[in-house]
């Protein structure tokens, strides 16, 4: 669960003016005289050779850069994971520098469990172009905790090669919830194995697609105090009922309950699966990581949507960091992922080693002179055609983001009960199911407090 007001495919070339952060600036040597040693997350996998390599070859560069800094790299992927996320926490055991869901921003920072790095955002060069609303997002009681590295929108992500196979036209996808039910319908006709549409049930998953698609519907997952569930409404019900539907009366969804983040992205990834909720990084992580063929997929709205779910991730560091940590792992944060033309911004790097260069993956720096370059750049070195992603692109300039529920990850896996519920069971009740998990909800909120 892991990604504003939208992507805009920019295509303004030349060079742009780099913004001066503020605060503390990061020193030539970021561990200045003295040897540090930091650990940093999301080491990509070694199931991912060629993308581990390009990490290891930036660690690499950085050190000889930073004479004193060593840099120790974990490899868990997803770098973020709910189950094991908290306990880390809770036990010292995270990395110098970790990764953290919007979801989790407010009760990392209110428990202490973020360093206050207002001093130390001179460390990240173009800290000023970054969204004034996502870094927002990170500061508290006028202090900063940590440094934006993703924010996105959701869109339907779709393959195209099963668009044509079934006599869809892939360059005119779906608009409507209709539309989308008919195409399903098509591509699982080709044959067994075949889904047209695919969705979660468990995980925290489930929960989260279920809020994608409520939002797109115009509803709600709380009120807007935040103290009530308010999904069980008709909104709520139309998601259920659509899905059920989908499952059942069209047999358009497979038998599968998808559980995890990556059983979704593996089915994808197989060419089997017409469509899927899903931020761009999807085609990314389809084809790094579970091998779906970099041609084959596109992005287009929300389906009638009102509202999209808006989302991101950010890098914070271990409290526990000592000043020179801290200036090392900010200046590891600067150079791997906020400077034009390096780092995950090395697009002529990630265009050789076979990467979908070319997805409107992340607004971060929205429209600025650095988001600019960044866009210019990915054009530039784009490995498939970006017109595959002009209607999820037009789209997000007009659709209204909304952010994560509060307390989001209780409630999705609150909310996988009543995904799984439909998708598994015939004779499912959409309104029982909303109205168990609302009596869950509000348990769970008066707990809160």
């Amino acid at each position: 669960m892991q990604r504003s007001t939208g992507l805009l495919l920019v295509t303004v070339l030349g060079l742009t003016a780099t913004a001066c952060g503020s605060g503390e600036p990061a020193p030539s040597s970021a561990g200045g005289a003295k040897a540090v040693t930091i650990t940093v997350a999301c080491q990509p996998a070694k199931s991912a050779p060629k993308e581990r390599q390009a990490w290891d070859d930036d660690v690499a560069a950085f050190m000889k850069a930073n004479p004193g800094v060593t840099v120790k790299s974990t490899d868990q992927q997803p770098c973020f994971d709910p189950k094991t996320f908290g306990p880390k926490l809770a036990g010292g055991q995270m990395e110098t520098v970790f990764v953290v869901p919007v979801t989790n921003y407010d009760d990392v920072i209110g428990k202490g469990q973020a360093l206050d790095v207002t001093q130390y955002t001179g460390a990240v060069k173009n800290w000023n172009d970054l969204r004034p609303d996502v870094r927002e997002l990170v500061t508290k009681d006028g202090k900063v905790y940590g440094v934006p590295n993703v924010h996105y929108g959701v869109g339907l992500v779709y393959n195209r090669a099963l668009f044509t196979k079934a006599g869809l036209d892939p360059s005119s996808p779906p608009k409507t919830w209709a539309e989308v039910r008919e195409a399903a319908k098509k591509i699982a006709g080709l044959g067994p194995g075949f889904v047209g549409y695919g969705e979660y049930s468990g995980g925290n998953t489930g929960g989260w697609h279920f809020t994608q698609a409520i939002y797109g519907r115009g509803g709600a997952i709380l009120t807007p105090d935040n103290k009530k569930a308010a999904f069980n409404s008709p909104e709520g019900k139309a998601v259920l009922q659509n899905l059920h539907d989908m499952r059942w009366v069209d047999n358009s969804m497979g038998n599968k309950l998808l559980v995890g983040w990556e059983s979704l992205m593996m089915a994808m990834g197989s060419g089997k699966v017409g469509m899927m909720l899903g931020a761009p990084d999807v085609v990314t992580d389809v084809v790094n990581k579970f091998k779906g063929n970099v041609a084959d997929y596109g992005i287009t709205a929300f389906p009638e949507a009102k509202a999209s779910l808006s989302g991101g991730e950010a890098f914070m560091i271990n409290p526990k960091a000592t000043p020179e940590e801290a200036k090392a792992g900010m200046a590891w944060i600067d150079f791997r992922f906020n400077t034009v033309g390096k780092g995950r911004f090395d697009f002529a790097r990630g265009k050789s080693i076979g990467n979908p260069v070319g997805v409107p993956d992340n607004a971060v720096y929205g429209d600025s002179p650095t988001g600019q370059a960044i866009q210019a750049d990915r054009v530039k070195n784009a490995s498939l055609p970006v017109e595959n992603y002009q209607p999820y692109v037009d789209a997000a300039a007009t659709i209204p983001p909304k952010a994560e529920p509060v307390h989001a990850q209780e409630l999705y896996a609150i909310l996988d009960v009543a995904m799984s519920g439909v998708l598994s069971r015939k004779d499912a009740s959409a309104d029982q199911l909303l109205a168990d998990a609302e009596t869950k909800a509000n348990s769970m909120l008066a707990a809160k407090g």
